[in-house]
């Protein structure tokens, strides 16, 4: 009867340290990329395939030329290159600003998780080798 009384508290310590493993693995990724991402914030991330690139004023420029003029959209106003100069200034200051708050938000929410794991890990370890004792000991 006591082997069995115990087998419940054990078993639940140590699906706690698993998870918390886990969890610091997967939170410790999420981190590294998003310290990555500040890096290079224009080319973090997924983006729309029909969205125009952002990797330089001439790639944009075809990008929105090749929209306006496509089939999928008939305009009869195409903007002027100082307009469109500050089309693509305003799309690329929005992208960077976007990438770099939610970086800062994965690094925040990383963090957080890899000291409550970190914590759960160690207080459920120390509590397990208080309620079975490793023999020998």
């Amino acid at each position: 009867m006591e082997k069995s009384s115990k087998l419940v508290p054990q078993l639940y310590g140590y699906a706690v340290c698993l998870v918390a493993v886990i969890t610091f693995l997967l939170s410790f990724t999420a981190m590294v990329i998003a310290i990555v991402d500040v890096d290079e914030p224009l080319h973090a991330g997924w983006s729309f395939p029909v969205s125009p690139s952002l990797a330089s004023y001439e790639n944009y420029k075809m990008d929105v030329l090749k929209f306006t003029k496509g089939d999928l959209v008939t305009t009869s106003y195409l903007p002027d290159d100082q307009t469109l100069h500050a089309m693509y200034d305003a799309a690329k200051a929005e992208r960077v600003l976007k990438v770099k708050h939610q970086a800062r938000q994965s690094v925040i929410i990383g963090g957080l998780l890899i000291i409550v794991s970190v914590i759960l890990f160690v207080s459920h370890w120390l509590w397990m080798q208080k309620q079975i004792p490793l023999p020998g000991k």
